[in-house]
């Protein structure tokens, strides 16, 4: 169910939230299992954007925090899926604490080669369009980043953001018409039409 865009919202479960959300409290498996659908591949999208070298760990992490932490959790769906954000922005965080502490070296043959699967062309496509998108988002300052891959893959309002990046609702804005600026601007450099 899409109650909107940019933030207002996109929320797949809708009328069964709380349904669902009963049930996982109780231990529900199939719960868990349709919460966990629902979100681990935006937090896994969020996670590879924001450079994580290891994304399924970190969607794992959040996971785990949040099955732990649900009989805390009190809310809509949407303030649930803040609330996951919210545990995945603290993850990458850690992260790259962790990795600018101690750099961590990969030979990037043996990442292509396991990105590679059986369509030769699909998965050249792929990884072309990946990059593309790993490049416009490096494009952008740490701050611009959060802001636009909080509102756009996360898909919170601004102030969810405002919460999470511990800035001003007028801050994250700011950030968000600046990353867009610069993503424009990228795109015009290389001439994609809008």
């Amino acid at each position: 169910m899409r109650r909107g865009a940019h933030g207002e919202g996109h929320l797949t479960i809708g009328a069964e939230f709380d349904g669902i959300l009963a049930a996982a409290r109780a231990g529900a498996p199939w719960a868990f299992e349709r919460l966990y659908a629902d979100l681990a591949p935006v937090v896994g999208g969020y996670a590879r954007l924001q450079g994580s070298q290891e994304p399924e760990d970190i969607t794992s992490e959040v996971f785990l925090g949040v099955f732990a932490g649900l009989s805390s959790f009190t809310g809509s769906e949407q303030q649930f899926r803040s609330w996951i954000f919210t545990i995945a922005y603290r993850r990458v965080t850690d992260e790259r604490r962790r990795r600018s502490r101690r750099p961590v070296t990969m030979d990037a043959d043996l990442e292509i080669v396991e990105l590679l699967g059986g369509d030769a062309e699909q998965d050249a496509l792929d990884l072309l369009g990946e990059r593309r998108v790993h490049e416009l988002c490096a494009g952008l300052s740490d701050d611009q980043r959060e802001v636009i891959l909080l509102r756009v893959i996360g898909d919170l309002a601004v102030e969810d953001v405002a919460h999470i990046v511990g800035k001003t609702a007028g801050a994250v804005k700011a950030l968000q018409r600046r990353g867009l600026n610069a993503l424009r601007r990228q795109l015009d450099r290389v001439g994609v039409s809008r």
